[in-house]
């Protein structure tokens, strides 16, 4: 029976430090590790919860191995600390699934991202990335314009006002998300057409998409904008759907272009939006997609799909075990 260890940065762990909501938003609930435990189990693997990159590190040098790691751990700090976890199992020769260090580093930089997005002609929407209070008059592109942190997830730095029309408004937002993320921030055009999420499975040639879904916001939904505060709750502020006519195709087609230029693997989300004339552009990509049921992205898509949760969980596994060559 393979041992299967499972690494993660538990959000409650992180509010007992004293650390923020908006700050935690990334990290795991229990149900997710919960979840993902049971399901390796019920699909006949042993499981051993190792937690976050500390517990990695210690439990390494004490000699512990396992045949392969479900990293779901997000990291910290810096730009690389969704590489963290798997950098140090590759120096221990350890499998793991999920995207690489490199990959992980540079999509968490949208910018970086969509540097290389734009040289595989891929359509995204134009850009700057605003590193200091300077920089903001040098901005050249059209109003209306959209700006958020360059490495932040899960809608983090995202409100209302991330839509912006002029430049007293540019470089109030752009110095507000400075001085809170301490980051630079991405400032792109922006796009006033319909939202999709696109869930991928797998890796290269064999990655395939489950379903395309469509972000339709309520009245109850900050305005014109998948936000934070949309993203945390949801129920009644999102209606998610299905899509499957020809501008969904069209998205589908992008995302899978996304993932395998960039090298994805396993499993995991981009998000698109449509421009005025109905062309989906990639706004970004999330290698390490949230898999709490119920409540991700990428579990719910799967499940309006006709995908279960377990059968998501599987393929992730599948693809992982089959590029290491173990497709027992």
């Amino acid at each position: 029976m393979m041992k299967i260890g499972i690494t993660y940065d538990l959000r409650d762990d992180y509010l007992t430090e004293g650390y923020g909501e908006e700050e935690t938003a990334e990290f795991d609930h229990p149900q997710t590790i919960a979840a993902i435990e049971e399901t390796l189990q019920s699909l006949g693997y042993k499981t051993d919860r190792i937690g976050h990159i500390r517990a990695l590190v210690r439990r390494l040098v004490a000699g512990e191995r396992w045949d392969l790691v479900f990293n779901i751990a997000e990291g910290l700090r810096g730009f690389g600390r969704e590489a963290q976890v798997p950098a140090l199992l590759d120096a221990w020769e350890i499998p793991y699934t999920f995207s690489d260090p490199l990959v992980l580093s540079l999509t968490l930089h949208k910018g970086m991202t969509k540097r290389v997005i734009r040289d595989l002609g891929i359509p995204t929407p134009d850009f700057a990335v605003v590193e200091t209070p300077e920089e903001i008059a040098a901005v050249a592109l059209p109003f209306p314009l959209f700006a958020k942190p360059v490495a932040e997830g899960t809608g983090k730095g995202v409100t209302a006002a991330s839509k912006i029309g002029d430049r007293t408004d540019l470089a109030r937002v752009c110095r507000e998300l400075l001085a809170t993320f301490r980051q630079p921030v991405l400032v792109e055009t922006f796009l006033p057409g319909r939202e999709f999420t696109v869930g991928v499975i797998g890796t290269g040639a064999e990655a395939f998409v489950p379903g395309v879904l469509e972000v339709h916001l309520t009245e109850k939904a900050e305005k014109e904008v998948y936000s934070y505060a949309n993203k945390e709750d949801w129920h009644g502020r999102i209606e998610y759907r299905l899509a499957a006519d020809a501008i969904a195709m069209a998205a589908e087609k992008t995302a899978l272009a996304v993932w395998r230029g960039l090298g994805c693997r396993d499993g995991g989300r981009i998000d698109l939006r449509a421009d005025a004339n109905g062309t989906p552009n990639f706004i970004e990509v999330n290698p390490l997609a949230g898999l709490r049921p119920e409540h991700s992205d990428l579990p719910i898509l799967c499940g309006l799909a006709g995908m279960p949760y377990r059968e998501l969980i599987a393929g992730i596994m599948r693809s992982a075990l089959k590029r290491i060559g173990n497709e027992s």
